[in-house]
């Protein structure tokens, strides 16, 4: 069993008392640093290889804190002007996952490189904390790898704020399965209403 494994189970054990005791040290460490930071190394590189992360050039961890809870609707006074079952502006549920708002708040601040993956390193009462895998496609490393050089497409660009990333696709209602077959979304609308001729006509 590699050293990988060992790590892995102690994360599933996150109520332990070494995790418990990492968390709270690390999330105090976190709270001082910027909202969006170059991490030099992933905190959970168990993780991060499983996500696609590999330790050479061309391969960028960043860390950012995104603030929990519901969203409050934008208005004046919270005047909503209409009907009552629109009157709601506190308890309104955003619908994509904190991840994905992480995933596009890095993407926004480094254009010059394209989001991988992420995943959830830590969590307090106000914020929940991620780190993102960027790679760079601009890099030699990266354009002569054939396992990862797809990422250097031009179709890949900002393919975080489209939904094209793991956690994109989840909040889109996409996967495999039976339980996908009639997912609320829109690629589901359009795939049922899209004429689709084959043969060029």
């Amino acid at each position: 069993m590699g050293g990988y494994k060992y790590v892995t189970e102690l994360y599933k054990k996150k109520q332990s008392d070494v995790l418990r005791f990492l968390f709270r040290v690390r999330c105090w460490e976190y709270r001082q640093l910027n909202v969006i930071h170059r991490a030099s190394r992933p905190s959970r590189p168990d993780k991060a290889r499983r996500l696609g992360y590999k330790a050479k050039q061309g391969y960028v961890i960043y860390r950012i804190r995104v603030r929990r809870g519901n969203r409050k609707k934008p208005v004046p006074k919270g005047a909503t002007y209409g009907k009552p079952v629109r009157q709601g502006v506190n308890h309104l549920k955003y619908q994509r996952s904190l991840r994905s708002t992480a995933e596009e708040r890095v993407g926004r601040r480094c254009g010059n490189l394209r989001v991988l993956n992420s995943y959830w390193i830590n969590q307090d009462g106000v914020y929940k904390y991620y780190e993102v895998i960027l790679v760079d496609p601009n890099h030699k490393v990266i354009r002569r790898d054939p396992r990862i050089n797809w990422i250097a497409n031009p179709v890949h660009k900002r393919r975080e704020a489209r939904g094209l990333t793991a956690i994109g696709k989840k909040n889109r209602g996409l996967g495999k399965g039976h339980r996908h077959n009639h997912t609320p979304a829109r690629s589901t609308w359009k795939r049922h209403n899209t004429l689709s001729l084959r043969r060029y006509r």
